[in-house]
């Protein structure tokens, strides 16, 4: 027989992954609660915000039983993650299965990271096509490529040693600004602006803002609130970045 103490974390692993990996609030509490419901609980209540997870839940012939994560950090994308996750969430609401043998397909998800080599190429090719799709040449292009490499590596090593996303925003965006500026006046055929537009898309925080409104009017205010005023934050952290790096090299 089955109980909540057996479900319980590895419902809090499932929701922390999905937030972790871009999903709306909206979908991690259904998830969750269809999940509950689909193992044999008969009373389902999950709280999630950005920071934290809570789940109660109550099996036959138990007390209600709750449990409450701490979200650090929920800010990622691995839409590939996500879609692998809802997968799981369907099979197991159609097919129920032991705790223990959903834990074991949760985490051969959950260990696989996108390879860096795909996270590079994917900077690439979205950098050198914004820059080429607002009215940059073969050249701005390339040199948004270059920046997009620059990115790619201060996400691998200097984020895990900032305080925070913030921080990390506007030290990215200046020392990428810093490197366009110098690679401008290195080479003055360059475009400035549309080297800049290419690589600043590949850190502005559209998907989280674009979450935060969807929370927002389907109910979720509180956390939509908290997305929106975390991705007004970064893209004024970005924006202050690389306009610092324009000061700095007299570009404006």
């Amino acid at each position: 027989m089955q109980t909540s103490k057996e479900f319980l974390r590895i419902f809090l692993d499932m929701g922390e992954a999905l937030l972790s990996s871009g999903a709306e609030i909206f979908r991690v509490e259904d998830t969750l609660n269809r999940m509950g419901y689909a193992c044999g609980a008969t009373q389902m209540n999950v709280f999630v915000i950005t920071s934290s997870i809570v789940i109660t839940m109550e099996f036959p012939g138990e007390g209600a039983r709750t449990q409450t994560r701490r979200i650090r950090e929920s800010y990622g994308n691995d839409f590939t993650k996500l879609e692998q996750l809802n997968d799981l969430s369907r099979r197991f609401c159609n097919h129920p299965i032991p705790a223990a043998e959903l834990k074991k397909e949760f985490d051969e998800i959950n260990i696989n990271k996108t390879k860096q080599l795909w996270k590079l190429m994917g900077s690439i090719l979205g950098a050198c096509s914004f820059a080429l799709f607002y009215g940059g040449s073969i050249p701005d292009a390339v040199a948004a490529g270059l920046g997009a490499v620059l990115i790619w590596g201060l996400q691998k090593y200097l984020r895990p040693v900032c305080m925070n996303e913030v921080t990390f925003q506007f030290v990215a965006s200046f020392i990428t600004g810093c490197a366009i500026c110098l690679l401008t006046l290195l080479c003055p055929f360059l475009s400035m602006d549309k080297i800049m537009i290419g690589d600043i898309m590949l850190l502005i925080p559209g998907l989280m803002s674009t979450n935060a409104i969807r929370d927002v009017l389907i109910g979720d205010t509180l956390s939509g609130i908290i997305r929106l005023i975390a991705a007004l934050l970064l893209a004024a952290a970005l924006a202050l970045g690389f306009m610092g790096a324009v000061i700095l090299f007299g570009r404006f």
